[in-house]
């Protein structure tokens, strides 16, 4: 990190620089440190420059001009998303940096890092990777300015960018320019995207497609045509020049339409064309996500600009994902497991919160259309072998001299996907669906949780330690497949609380989030209560729930937050919907085009609570309890016309009255003394007077 280290490693140069806006700690769960010991592990000399002062090229020329590249990022998190809250108010602290100072990176930090290793050093390769390049990949639309923004290429004037799960790319990429081959040249490594001009193709045997052509549901290929006849030239001609008719068998049209595929790129309407016609935005959206398997995705590209200097930005198909003894190579690195001395005593939140935990898998096939993971790591899970976890609670508790036995989390991005995979590779390569447990879970997917058993019996029956919990939100669809794990993870995993995601209860929204019905989580539930009872413990589930998501209604709020009460729910904290780069649910919050299914301009329409004062009625709605709430909610209840759900009974949202106290003395709300009180069914008025008064006191008491 800083030219006193290189001068002590004897070092002249490095070979690649990384530029990050987090700390940086030597953990794996942190993206520079597992870039940085894989690079290391190949042989490079690895510098880090964390968290530099972006507002002149100086700090970028901290350790001078890296050999072959400098390596950009945000972070673990996007910049916006790090430093704003859902209301686009900014957060007073951030978690990645040191005594959690707010303020240490800039807004759209891979654009400015890149342009300032620029300025600092004109001839040096720049590319740009982690999260907040690979959902910018290409147009975008942009919550924080509240319009369609240019591929991130365009505004960091990268030489490559890198997305999702790179560590093949990246070593492949750093070995080629090594070996003397200019950046321009490197067209052809997947999971990379790039500048071209617009009638570039990698080769003469490549075709273009253009995207309207195939936005329609379902398979894409055209229908295989039986009597397919071999070029005339395959085959001497008959003496009276007829020529012989041959059936082509499956296998070999299988093969060709594949070879067809990996030579075709798809056209998206261009980042003029996005920016101006919504549609067009969902249209390309849907195509994206259509072309995001690995196993059957073409490239893409889309134009950038007009006249002479237009570009395109190139994007190859999704890296492969990552075998089990890749992930064991990459998890295995020496990591020292410590923030760098640098920082001293400082308590960098982020650090804390991950120290004891344990990753021991990648991707998620939920696909969720609120979130981001599928866009970055993709749908294929990726596990570490059962040894290559046990080893590295070892080293924890080896190494780790404030280890007192507790191991935080097995976890992930879900934490029970843990070695499930499609039943068969073919169909796994073939599938388009962008999901694989909804509607329901596919009859294809292994839902055996059996080695994710074997393995939390294995962990917590190593010598020194005590116990394993997990940290991870659970998969809640997958888990009631298996009662026996349930029973394993509520038996001796569970810290008192566990997370849980069913995200709201109604119809509408879930549909538009992907997410179960609200009986799958009923059903867990019952599950959780029974082995929590059997084991003699107190434990308790915490629900999370989504206001604000597009597609969702006042009417379906005040249902959830009617269901939250009927359950005893109160939240403290809760989430708004946040539209973060290419997901899904910001294509429909965007467009109003719900990208699940065909777009054009007659499809479906998604409404979502965009104004200000819409977003806050739904947060109200859940913090129900709140009194700070009850004005609004009274005020939305009464124009939706129910009123039925103003007043003191358990079956009643919020009452009449505010719990405001001058002395001794209750004052009444002035909306409760304007309004009457609602009408009980039948249209008479409820009893008045001291009796009633007292009734409603037991009522509630």
């Amino acid at each position: 990190m800083s030219r006193v280290e290189m001068d002590a490693l004897g070092w002249d140069v490095c070979d690649v620089v990384l530029v990050t806006g987090d700390a940086y700690i030597d953990h794996p769960s942190f993206g520079m440190a597992l870039v940085g010991r894989l690079l290391e592990a190949h042989g490079l000399r690895v510098g880090i420059i964390s968290q530099p002062d972006w507002t002149s090229a100086a700090a970028f020329r901290a350790l001078g001009r890296p050999r072959l590249f400098f390596g950009v990022t945000a972070g673990n998190m996007d910049s916006l998303v790090n430093r704003y809250t859902s209301d686009r108010k900014i957060r007073s602290d951030d978690a990645y940096t040191p005594n959690a100072e707010a303020g240490k990176r800039p807004d759209r930090a891979v654009t400015v890092y890149a342009q300032r290793a620029r300025e600092a050093f004109p001839d040096a390769v720049v590319v740009i990777g982690s999260i907040e390049a690979s959902l910018r990949r290409i147009a975008h639309y942009d919550y924080w300015s509240d319009k369609v923004r240019r591929s991130v290429l365009t505004d960091s004037k990268a030489d490559l960018l890198l997305f999702g799960n790179a560590e093949r790319a990246l070593v492949d990429l750093a070995r080629r320019l090594d070996a003397g081959e200019a950046i321009g040249e490197i067209r052809d490594l997947r999971g990379t995207a790039f500048m071209v001009r617009p009638g570039w193709l990698p080769g003469d045997d490549w075709a273009e497609t253009d995207s309207l052509a195939l936005d329609r549901p379902g398979r894409i290929d055209p229908h295989p045509d039986p009597y397919a006849m071999e070029p005339a030239s395959a085959a001497p001609p008959a003496a009276d020049g007829a020529q012989p008719v041959r059936i082509v068998p499956a296998a070999e049209r299988v093969s060709a339409r594949r070879a067809r595929r990996a030579h075709t790129v798809i056209r998206l309407p261009a980042f003029e064309a996005v920016s101006a016609d919504p549609v067009l935005y969902a249209h390309a959206s849907r195509v994206f996500h259509l072309e995001s398997n690995p196993g059957n995705a073409r490239a893409l590209r889309q134009g950038h600009g007009e006249g002479p200097g237009r570009r395109d930005v190139w994007i190859n198909p999704p890296p492969v994902p990552l075998s089990t003894p890749e992930m064991d190579f990459v998890y295995g690195l020496p990591y020292a497991r410590a923030p760098h001395p640098a920082y001293g005593d400082a308590r960098i939140p982020a650090w804390d919160m991950i120290k004891f935990s344990i990753n021991i898998m990648r991707g998620c096939f939920g696909g969720c259309t609120f979130c981001s993971i599928t866009e970055h790591e993709g749908r294929i899970i990726q596990s570490r072998s059962e040894g290559s976890i046990l080893r590295e609670i070892e080293e924890i508790r080896d190494k780790m001299p404030d280890f007192r036995g507790h191991i935080t989390d097995l976890g992930g991005p879900t934490a029970n996907m843990y070695r499930l995979a499609c039943k068969d590779p073919k169909i796994e390569s073939s599938c388009r669906r962008l999901s694989c447990v909804y509607p329901g879970v596919c009859e294809n997917l292994g839902t055996d949780h059996g080695p994710l058993i074997s393995l939390y019996r294995k962990a917590r029956a190593l010598p020194g330690v005590k116990r394993v919990t997990v940290g991870s939100g659970l998969r809640y669809d997958l888990a009631v497949r298996s009662p026996e794990y349930v029973r394993e993870l509520v038996t001796h995993h569970v810290s008192g609380l566990l997370k849980i995601a069913p995200e709201h209860t109604e119809a509408g929204p879930l549909s538009k989030m992907m997410k179960p019905g609200i009986a799958t989580y009923e059903k867990f539930r019952e599950l959780f209560d029974k082995y929590s009872q059997e084991a003699g413990k107190k434990q308790h589930l915490v629900p999370y729930f989504i206001a604000a998501h597009p597609g969702t209604t006042d009417e379906d709020m005040v249902n959830l937050a009617l269901w939250l009460k009927k359950n005893g729910f109160r939240p403290d904290q809760v989430q708004t919907f946040l539209p973060t780069p290419m997901a899904l649910a910001t294509t429909m919050y965007h467009s109003r085009k719900n990208p699940l299914r065909k777009v054009d301009a007659d499809s479906e329409s998604v409404e979502t609570a965009r104004a200000g004062r819409s977003r806050k009625l739904h947060k109200a709605l859940l913090r129900w309890h709140d009194p700070e709430n009850w004005p609004l909610i009274r005020e939305a209840l009464q124009a939706m016309g129910r009123r039925e759900l103003i007043g003191n009974r358990p079956d009643q949202l919020v009452p009449w009255q505010q719990p405001a106290v001058q002395g001794e003395r209750r004052v009444q709300s002035p909306e409760a003394r304007r309004v009457p009180p609602a009408r009980p069914p039948g249209g008479k008025r409820g009893p008045s007077g001291p009796a009633a008064k007292g009734a409603a006191v037991r009522r509630r008491g």
